[in-house]
């Protein structure tokens, strides 16, 4: 009987370059699914991302360079400037300045853009802009040949105006594209005739407005935690029914149009309105109040419309807070009052910072409310911004509110999160 033949087993090195080509090998396919798994998460995030970057930062981004871009008077009078750069600033430009925009006058009166040139010219120096449609009109029926001739003695024929110092400063400051004027303007700031920065001698109203802005969100923000605090408390402690009940009518306004809700309360809050009808049927007061078109309309109708995004927050926070929590500290001892500060309350901080943040900052930036149920006395910075983009045209002003908002709404979230935010409460 023949022997079986022994066939050796694989060497040391065998071993090795098969369990390292094994390696290789996971290795790769690691590395694939890897990679894999992040085209995904890309593919996942990217849509989103895109919506934050053209619905987000590139109206933010457009506002910023719109504040401080402003080429209105570059672009229509740019040999008036080029022959205005060797002025000192002092007297009465020479004659060719003068010719030269006698000349740029009446082409823009042909081009019919003279009228925004007023305009820009308006804005820096108030009364300008009658000036400069008479002078324009009476310059389009000149031949071109008398105004290169002798146009700066027509131009102070027409209006002696135009040898004013003031005028050509104000032309020259507004010949350069970038500017910073809008902010000065919006910290009610204005530059002097020598360049300096001053308080603006006319009517000073931006900063005011900031300052009742804040003041009007930080009233409403304090009234809806005053509101939304027990109102969540009692939600989150009530039986299934009864809260699932109450929550719904905290929704309820949610499913009712914004401008529905603001004109109710034009119809409680007006003279001959409900609310004033009860006063006067209690003998409370004998005549009726001026309560629409006031900052307290503003306030109660605004309290009214953002409750709901307080009570959501802590409604949030406090249903998820155990209640024997509370049992435990009054068995131990402790009075309810002091039970409820040193146990309760700093685990709902963080209700009460979402809540805060959330009723402030929205309103902040209200509109429709203030402008129905306002009026004058209770308008916010946001009224202004939109009279400026919809009736004086002046969207470089407009920008320019809307980013200092923007960056007082920063400084202020940055301190509130320096100071008062959930992880800086002590409660002993």
């Amino acid at each position: 009987m023949a022997e079986a033949t022994v066939q050796p087993g694989p060497t040391r090195r065998e071993r090795r370059l098969r369990e390292s080509r094994l390696t290789a090998d996971e290795a790769r396919f690691a590395q694939q699914d890897l990679r894999r798994r992040r085209l995904t998460a890309v593919g996942l995030v990217a849509p989103l991302f895109l919506f934050v970057i053209f619905a987000f930062f590139a109206p933010i981004a457009t506002m910023l360079h719109r504040s401080v871009y402003n080429p209105t008077v570059v672009q229509l009078i740019p040999d008036t400037l080029a022959s205005l750069a060797s002025w000192n600033g002092e007297g009465t430009p020479d004659a060719a300045v003068l010719t030269t925009m006698a000349v740029d006058l009446k082409r823009l009166q042909g081009d019919r853009t003279a009228g925004r040139f007023g305009e820009a010219l308006n804005r820096a120096l108030p009364g300008s802009s009658s000036l400069v449609k008479s002078t324009a009109r009476r310059l389009g029926r000149l031949d071109d040949a008398e105004l290169t001739a002798n146009g700066g003695a027509v131009l102070l024929e027409i209006n002696e105006r135009w040898a004013a110092p003031e005028l050509w400063i104000s032309i020259q400051r507004l010949g350069h594209a970038y500017t910073i004027d809008n902010y000065l303007t919006a910290l009610d700031l204005e530059r002097a005739p020598d360049g300096t920065i001053r308080e603006r001698e006319s009517a000073q109203i931006y900063v005011a407005l900031y300052t009742k802005t804040l003041r009007i969100a930080l009233v409403i923000t304090v009234l809806c935690l005053i509101l939304g605090y027990p109102l969540s408390f009692y939600l989150a402690n009530a039986p299934p029914t009864t809260a699932n009940l109450l929550m719904i009518l905290v929704l309820l306004p949610f499913w009712t149009s914004l401008l529905v809700r603001t004109t109710a309360w034009i119809v409680l809050l007006q003279t001959n309105g409900v609310v004033n009808s009860v006063l006067m049927a209690v003998g409370i007061t004998g005549e009726p109040l001026e309560m629409l078109y006031t900052e307290f309309a503003t306030i109660v109708a605004m309290t009214h419309i953002l409750l709901p995004f307080m009570v959501l927050p802590l409604y949030s926070v406090m249903k998820g807070i155990d209640p024997s929590y509370m049992r435990a500290a009054m068995s131990l001892g402790s009075p309810p009052i002091p039970a409820f500060l040193r146990v309760y309350l700093p685990m709902t901080m963080p209700g009460v910072s979402a809540g805060a943040l959330l009723v402030f900052i929205i309103s902040v930036g209200y509109y429709i409310t203030p402008a129905l149920v306002g009026g004058t006395d209770g308008q916010m910075i946001s009224n202004i911004i939109a009279f400026h983009m919809q009736q004086s045209n002046n969207w470089e002003l407009a920008a320019a509110l809307g980013a200092l908002l923007l960056v007082v709404i920063i400084v202020l979230y940055w301190v509130y999160d320096l100071l008062v935010g959930a992880d800086n409460l002590k409660f002993s």
